[in-house]
C-alpha cells in the first residue's frame, strides 16, 4: 500500500529521501495518512484531520508534548526514541571520562596544576557505572564502557536483563545500586514521577568519589541538591548536558565550580541529527505501511 506523508512545518531533503526510499509519497496535511512534525508542541495544528492515523515527532523527549495536552488517544504517536542514540551514548561517556581526568578544572586553569592535579586524575578502567534508566541511550553506551574498561549496572523498570550489563535492577532497587557503583549516568525518561529521581540521597548513595553524568533531562536530578554536594565535596563531580533550567541562567554556581563540566544540550549535534531522524522515518513508514508495529511508539500512561 503506497501512504501519503505530511511533513510539517518544514521538510528536509534527508526526510524527503527517506519518505522516497520507503515508496511514500509526500502530500498536503488534508490528504495524508501520516504526518511527521519536525516543529514544537506550540505551534502543532489544533484540529488535525481525521484521516491521520500516526503523528511521528522529531523529539525523544515528549514531557513537553504531555504538558501541551497534545498527545491524545484518537491516533498513533510515536517519538524520536532510539534515532538518536549513538551519539547521545558518545557525549555521556565523553562526559565522564573528561571529569574523571579532571579536564574542567585543567581548562579552566591559567596556571600550571600538575602538582595539585596529577595524583587525583582517574581512569575509568575498572570502575562500576550505574546506567540510570537503561533505554536504547543506557544500552549503547554499555559496550562504550566496556571497550574502556569500565562495567555497567543497568537500572531500568521491568528489571529484565540488559545485555552487556553485569547487573539489572528495577528503580526500586536504585538507592542500593548507586552505593555498588563508583559513577552514574542518567538516560532516563522525564516523568512526573521520575522528577528528582536522583537527589540528596542518591547523591550521598554514590558518593564522593562518584561521577554523576546526566545526558537525559534536566529535572531528573534535583539541581539544588547537586549542587551542594559538588561545593561540599560530597560528590566527585558531574558531567552535564541537561538542565532544569534551559538555558542554564548566566552566574548559576554551576558556571563556575571547578568539578563540573557543562555542554549546552548538544550531545545529539545538529549535522548528525537529520539524517538519524531521516532513517528513522523511512522505518517507521515502512512498518506504517505493512500493517506492522512502529518503533518508539508514545505509551500514553507512562508518558514516554
Amino acid at each position: 500500500m503506497t501512504v501519503s506523508i505530511a511533513v510539517l512545518p518544514s521538510s528536509t531533503p534527508e526526510l524527503d529521501a527517506a519518505i522516497d526510499a520507503a515508496g511514500a509519497r509526500p502530500a498536503a496535511l488534508s490528504h495524508a495518512d501520516a504526518l511527521v512534525w519536525t516543529g514544537t508542541p506550540t505551534d502543532f495544528p489544533d484540529d488535525l484531520p481525521a484521516r491521520i492515523r500516526w503523528v511521528q515527532l522529531k523529539s525523544a523527549g515528549v514531557e513537553a508534548w504531555f504538558a501541551s495536552g497534545r498527545i491524545d488517544s484518537s491516533r498513533t504517536w510515536t517519538s524520536a526514541v532510539g534515532a538518536y542514540t549513538d551519539d547521545v551514548a558518545e557525549h555521556a561517556v565523553a562526559l565522564l571520562l573528561a571529569s574523571l581526568r579532571l579536564f574542567p578544572r585543567m581548562a579552566r586553569a591559567s596556571t600550571w596544576l600538575k602538582d595539585e592535579t596529577w595524583s587525583a586524575v582517574r581512569s575509568l578502567r575498572g570502575r562500576t557505572v550505574a546506567i540510570v534508566g537503561a533505554g536504547s541511550i543506557g544500552r549503547a553506551t554499555i559496550p562504550l564502557l566496556k571497550a574502556l574498561g569500565a562495567s555497567a549496572i543497568a537500572v531500568n523498570r521491568s528489571g529484565n536483563p540488559v545485555e552487556g550489563a553485569v547487573a539489572t535492577h528495577t528503580s526500586a532497587d536504585l538507592d542500593g545500586v548507586l552505593a555498588r557503583a563508583d559513577d552514574a549516568i542518567i538516560a532516563g525518561a522525564s516523568t512526573q514521577s521520575t522528577r528528582h529521581l536522583i537527589g540528596a540521597d542518591q547523591i550521598a548513595a554514590l558518593g564522593s568519589d562518584g561521577v554523576l553524568v546526566n545526558i537525559a533531562r534536566g529535572g531528573l536530578v534535583d539541581t539544588e541538591a547537586l549542587v551542594s554536594a559538588l561545593q561540599t565535596g560530597r560528590l566527585s563531580a558531574a558531567g552535564l548536558d541537561v538542565f532544569e533550567q534551559e538555558p542554564l541562567p548566566d552566574g548559576h554556581p554551576l558556571w563556575t565550580l571547578p568539578n563540573a563540566l557543562l555542554t549546552p544540550h548538544v550531545a545529539n549535534p545538529t549535522p548528525n541529527m537529520n539524517a538519524n531522524l531521516a532513517r528513522h522515518v523511512e522505518h517507521n513508514i515502512r512498518a506504517f505501511a505493512a500493517g506492522e508495529p512502529l518503533a518508539a511508539v508514545i505509551d500514553l500512561e507512562r508518558q514516554y
